[in-house]
């Protein structure tokens, strides 16, 4: 009757030990297809991202979209990464979601387009707040988001509207900082 208990906990414990090494080797394995995943998108080889990726391979994945300037893309893979649990991850692919938008901003400030600069600011500044409220110490976006708040003003509430309206094609200051129109 002892003899027997011993060898049912054995076979208990082999069959518990094999489950483990097979869990094991599964995690091995989906870890190495994430590492190659990763390392392809590194070396710029574009790699779709299938729908239960880890949250290493969305952010390797997004970071070669925003490379690409297919910041729209990224944008959607942010649900991805919110699902996933990971905090830095999905701060880091807001962070980047912003500087993204900001090149994009210069890149039209530089060509004159200031009119058509200011939605993608307004973008970053979005993404710098979200960064900032989920990370109050994060420097790099406190900064960047005072950047984007000198391009394009933000008016406090209630006092945009307030006095003499004029209408849009009477404004006496464009919302970018620069040069006025017109005469002095």
């Amino acid at each position: 009757m002892f003899r027997r208990a011993i060898d049912l906990a054995a076979m208990l414990f082999l069959l518990a030990s094999l489950i483990l090494l097979v869990a094991a080797g599964a995690s091995w394995f989906v870890g190495l297809s994430d590492n190659r995943t990763i390392a392809a998108l590194r070396t710029d080889h574009d790699v779709k991202a299938n729908d239960n990726a880890s949250a290493a391979v969305i952010f390797a994945r997004a970071s070669f979209l925003l490379a690409h300037d297919r910041i729209d893309e990224a944008q959607g893979l942010t649900e991805a990464l919110t699902r996933r649990g990971d905090q830095n991850a999905f701060r880091s692919l807001l962070f980047n979601l912003g500087n993204a938008r900001l090149r994009q901003a210069f890149k039209l400030i530089s060509n004159g387009d200031l009119s058509g600069a200011v939605p993608f600011v307004n973008l970053a500044k979005q993404n710098f707040r979200r960064v900032v409220e989920l990370d109050p110490g994060n420097w790099d976006a406190k900064y960047n988001l005072d950047v984007a708040l000198r391009l394009v003003r933000d008016y406090p509430l209630g006092q945009e509207n307030e006095g003499d309206v004029l209408p849009a094609s009477k404004q006496l200051w464009p919302d970018m900082p620069g040069v006025p129109e017109g005469l002095p």
